[in-house]
């Protein structure tokens, strides 16, 4: 059995809300740096930064979209290659569609670089919607660096980040195994398993990997999905030959709901 689906109709795009939810001004990343930073604690910040960091969150919550982007430098950059437009766009998309999405950033650690700081943040964000009469959950987190002037920030770098989006009145609990950073060709086990039990309950499922790029933001990803005999998705992968980062997918639909979760995968030279 087999079912093709684009996810981004069928189930309130969720490829929109993974991508751009982590922009969603969840401060918070910065460009590699090519020798290690000696972090402080965030219990020692300057005032200043963390004014910034809740005056983002503060605009973010409110949805005012031209109070954001005050705090992106008209030449921001950003590493998947999203340029401060593109962010724009973005999260104007995403809040149509998510009204009530909420931010919470926790500052871990600082460093001063000059005249700009460089932060590493851990930045949650949760929301809900209806879509054909069906409540939309979505639950994100994203750790990341940026690099700040003044009050505005100039690069930023994803270090990390997992998201998932469920529908339905009971949609599968899924715990999904996968490593968050590979070497190039390196074998890796792809688990999403189905902690409740299947019954006589069909479970259909899929699987994507796909490059980060800033096009897919705002464009649709569509699963096959194929009835699984199992509780879940259990595949041997490979990371790809060429180093940088990936978004890893998994989709499970039973009778009761849906979930998808995305997680993004590093890889390596060495």
């Amino acid at each position: 059995m087999r079912n093709s689906v684009t996810l981004l109709q069928r189930f309130s795009e969720p490829r929109l809300f993974n991508r751009s939810l982590f922009f969603l001004l969840t401060l918070g990343l910065t460009t590699l740096f090519p020798h290690p930073v000696r972090a402080e604690s965030p219990n020692t910040a300057p005032a200043q930064l963390k004014n910034t960091l809740a005056q983002i969150d503060a605009a973010a919550n409110r949805h005012e979209i031209n109070a954001v982007m005050q705090f992106y430098n008209p030449s921001f950059t950003q590493s998947d290659g999203l340029t401060r437009q593109g962010l724009e766009q973005a999260l104007t998309q995403l809040w149509q569609r998510y009204p009530n999405a909420n931010y919470r950033t926790e500052l871990q650690s600082w460093k001063s670089e000059g005249d700009r700081w460089v932060a590493e943040t851990i930045t949650y964000v949760t929301g809900e919607q209806q879509l054909d009469g069906k409540d939309v959950k979505l639950n994100s987190t994203l750790r990341s660096r940026q690099r700040i002037q003044s009050t505005q920030i100039v690069q930023q770098e994803i270090l990390a980040e997992r998201t998932q989006l469920t529908s339905g009145i009971k949609p599968p609990t899924v715990n999904f195994q996968i490593p968050e950073q590979m070497r190039k060709g390196q074998d890796y086990n792809f688990d999403a398993i189905v902690q409740e039990p299947l019954g006589e309950d069909l479970l259909l499922g899929a699987a994507l990997e796909e490059p980060v790029q800033a096009d897919a933001y705002t464009k649709p990803s569509t699963y096959d999905l194929q009835a699984l005999s199992a509780g879940g998705i259990f595949k041997r992968g490979k990371a790809p030959s060429k180093a940088g980062n990936y978004w890893l997918s998994a989709v499970l639909v039973r009778s009761s709901g849906m979930t998808m979760v995305t997680q993004r995968l590093q890889v390596v030279d060495r």
